[in-house]
């Protein structure tokens, strides 16, 4: 059976220099009351993370099969200001804020609608397989300057 763009998984977009990712609140997702559990912002932060990396032509699967180093956060900061529920279609934005040679730093906001309900600055820096900070490809450091220009 060959695979059609019905079979694969939804995935975001760029529009100028941010990444949208939209996502569904699942039952999966929430407490008894029905009002998302705080760390699955964090997982809905990531997903997008890693797909606007993808998007961009990052290929962190690939660096870290070859044993060249993988992403770990380093800093988080997270300011909650409004629930998701069960059912709500929200929307996580990513921009990349700064890159250096070992960090980026991404602003990631989750909306729903018009309501920004979760904001975070994320810094994530290369570290080896033994976790040890590594810098970035220099590819990789040019394509997060382009997406902070608006360019890809």
């Amino acid at each position: 059976m060959s695979e059609t763009a019905i079979d694969r998984p939804a995935t975001g977009r760029f529009a100028g220099n941010t990444h949208h990712f939209p996502l569904r609140v699942y039952y999966e997702d929430t407490d008894l009351s029905g009002i998302v559990y705080h760390a699955n912002y964090l997982r809905y932060m990531e997903r997008a993370r890693s797909d606007m990396l993808r998007l961009a032509g990052i290929d962190q699967r690939e660096a870290i099969e070859a044993g060249e180093g993988a992403y770990a956060i380093v800093d988080l900061a997270i300011k909650y200001r409004s629930p998701a529920r069960l059912e709500d279609d929200l929307l996580v934005i990513s921009t990349v804020e700064r890159v250096s040679p070992a960090r980026v730093i991404i602003h990631q906001t989750v909306r729903r609608d018009d309501t920004i309900l979760t904001q975070a600055t994320v810094t994530a820096a290369l570290v080896s397989p033994e976790g040890r900070p590594l810098r970035q490809p220099r590819a990789w450091v040019e394509t997060f300057r382009r997406l902070m220009e608006g360019e890809d």
